[in-house]
């Protein structure tokens, strides 16, 4: 079958990511003698500078990886926590009835960097200075600005300037809002980097000494001392139409480390497919396949209207149990062994149907149903002002949301890794002085007091989004995977995944092929609206597959041909190392050889 790219075949090693600078660079570390690990830190630091829309140093990362002499895969959690005076109660002396979607207060702990750093103690080679160069390098001489770039900050360019002027110094240097394809400097970012290297280069000669002295230079150094007395003294406009101070202080800064943790795994036609936990919505895709084991997936057309149809009516369930269940696992008694059982999948499956369900049916959990008609009831419950809040996988141009990107790197020796960086949009939260960069606003994911586990607490995980994918088979890591998309990350990986595995088709092949997603559920973003049936898909399905879909009762919204997902992917097959990216927004690249 026709493809936009051929999948990418070699020996050496393979990357891929959401922008074509950072997998050169992470495949020039590999050149230079640097493990997977090493690349993949090499390039999340440089889609911190070439896609800062989508992510940031502020930001945060979920990752799984598989050393080739590991029993199993791990999790390095990089989702920073909520701060210790972000309370319920805080919120409500404010009159809000939902976190805000930007500004100060919706900030948590930037995890992101601390997750890098670790991952390169424990399983790289590279020393910080040498996978934090090509960044600075960007940072410091500059980089092509993408074209949603410009349209994140053009509805920015009288409002940064009036309410957030230290991101008007950042990103509208001279009153200018950069150019498509222009080049562009952040060389504010360059220089809190080159100041951490020095600091980490100044605590000791070894490798690890100078991981370790820079995660105190960013966690108990300057950097959360520069956070705390911004958030301390600023008040400024958030989605609420008010202007709040923050809450994050750099007491929640020195208490946080990025953590290691065991996958959430499900055995599915010969493989076992690993996630996170459920802090964040990895269990989701996991939850799917039970539900869709009885099902003859290799006999459907995997772009045709019954594939679409029973993956779309199976997700919706594992959504709604996610809406009602999912959520710190530190602060609440999650049923992940009852969510993932056979059992359980079973009773949940009776309630596919051939036409499209209009219901949020969570399991028959106690408690479920009136912890639904909460959610339901609070569900754009506030209409956001100004920009920023959300995040942009469907809004039209100019888009002014944020969203993310994805990475998945293999190696020669059969280590893999794929993590998903995200927050620290540029217009999500304003920069703060000194450091040039904004931070996370995932706490906008947390419930105000609504008894769920998903529900904001002082010190614990807002439950995310981001969610990527490793698989293996007899131990082995054969393939990493991923996107961006908020909640949309895990309906597209799947429909790629399940093509892969039922359909036999190769990686470029199983994302170039239509894709589709569901909005029927609460989107986890500020202000979790949703509507009920909506079912988008991209115009390459065909007249008849929709018109079927629209028989089936889904309320259809045709997209247009290459619009939805942005999956990326590496892996191994019959010694080989293989990659391949999305051609959607042309910019994804896969490299290898």
């Amino acid at each position: 079958m026709f493809t936009t790219r051929p999948e990418i075949r070699g020996t050496f090693g393979a990357v891929a990511t959401t922008h074509w600078l950072a997998s050169a660079v992470g495949m020039s570390v590999l050149e230079r003698g640097g493990n997977a690990f090493d690349a993949a830190a090499a390039a999340g630091f440089v889609l911190q500078i070439v896609e800062p829309h989508l992510n940031g140093p502020g930001g945060e990362v979920p990752m799984i990886l598989k050393r080739h002499d590991a029993a199993e895969p791990v999790v390095i959690c990089g989702q920073g926590p909520f701060p210790m005076a972000a309370t319920p109660e805080r919120f409500a002396a404010l009159g809000l009835r939902q976190v805000p979607g930007t500004g100060l207060l919706p900030s948590v702990v930037p995890g992101a960097f601390d997750a890098w750093m670790l991952l390169l103690r424990d399983h790289g080679t590279w020393s910080p200075r040498t996978v934090l160069e090509a960044a600075i390098g960007y940072a410091e001489e500059g980089f092509p600005v993408l074209p949603r770039v410009s349209a994140s900050i053009l509805p920015a360019r009288e409002f940064f300037p009036a309410e957030w002027p230290t991101s008007a110094e950042v990103w509208i240097p001279g009153g200018e809002v950069p150019r498509p394809r222009s080049r562009f400097r952040t060389p504010g970012i360059a220089a809190t980097y080159r100041r951490i290297l020095a600091e980490a280069e100044a605590a000791g000669a070894d490798r690890e000494r100078q991981i370790q002295g820079a995660r105190d230079a960013f966690y108990r150094g300057f950097v959360a001392e520069a956070v705390d007395r911004f958030y301390r003294t600023a008040e400024l406009m958030d989605s609420s139409g008010r202007r709040h101070g923050g809450l994050l202080r750099a007491d929640d800064f020195a208490r946080y480390e990025a953590r290691v943790e065991r996958t959430v795994s499900r055995d599915h036609a010969g493989v076992t497919v690993h996630k996170t936990g459920p802090w964040g919505q990895g269990p989701v895709l996991l939850q799917t396949l039970a539900l869709l084991e009885d099902y003859d997936i290799a006999a459907m057309d995997p772009a045709g209207e019954r594939f679409v149809h029973t993956v779309v009516e199976c997700m919706k369930l594992a959504y709604a149990d996610r809406e009602v269940f999912y959520g710190d696992p530190d602060a609440s008694d999650i049923p992940l062994d009852t969510l993932l059982s056979r059992d359980y999948a079973d009773r949940r499956r009776a309630l596919v149907g051939e036409t499209a369900s209009m219901d949020l049916t969570p399991g028959d959990l106690p408690g479920a149903a009136e912890a639904m008609r909460r959610i339901l009831a609070m569900a754009g419950a506030e209409t956001p002002v100004g920009i920023g809040h959300g995040e942009p996988t469907f809004a039209p141009l100019p888009v002014e949301w944020g969203d993310t990107v994805h990475l998945d790197v293999v190696d020669r020796w059969g280590n893999m890794i794929s993590a998903t960086p995200s927050g620290g949009w540029l217009q999500s939260s304003p920069a703060v002085p000194g450091l040039g960069f904004s931070i996370s606003t995932r706490g906008q994911m947390g419930w105000l007091n609504a008894g769920l586990p998903s529900d904001l607490r002082p010190g614990t995980r807002p439950r995310t989004t981001l969610t990527p994918t490793l698989v293996t088979r007899d131990g082995e890591a054969i393939l990493a995977m991923g996107t961006p998309g908020g909640d949309q990350q895990d309906q597209w990986t799947l429909a790629v995944l399940l093509r892969r595995l039922h359909h036999g088709l190769d990686l470029q092949a199983s994302i170039d092929l239509p894709l589709f997603t569901s909005k029927h559920f609460p989107q986890s973003f500020y202000p979790r609206t949703f509507e009920a049936g909506r079912l988008l898909v991209e115009d390459r399905l065909g007249p008849d597959a929709i018109a079927a879909l629209e028989r089936r009762g889904h309320r259809v919204k045709v997209e247009d041909s290459w619009s939805l997902g942005r999956v990326c992917a590496v892996g191994r097959e019959d010694g080989f190392v293989i990659a391949a990216a999305t051609p959607r927004l042309m910019q994804a690249y896969a490299i290898g050889r």
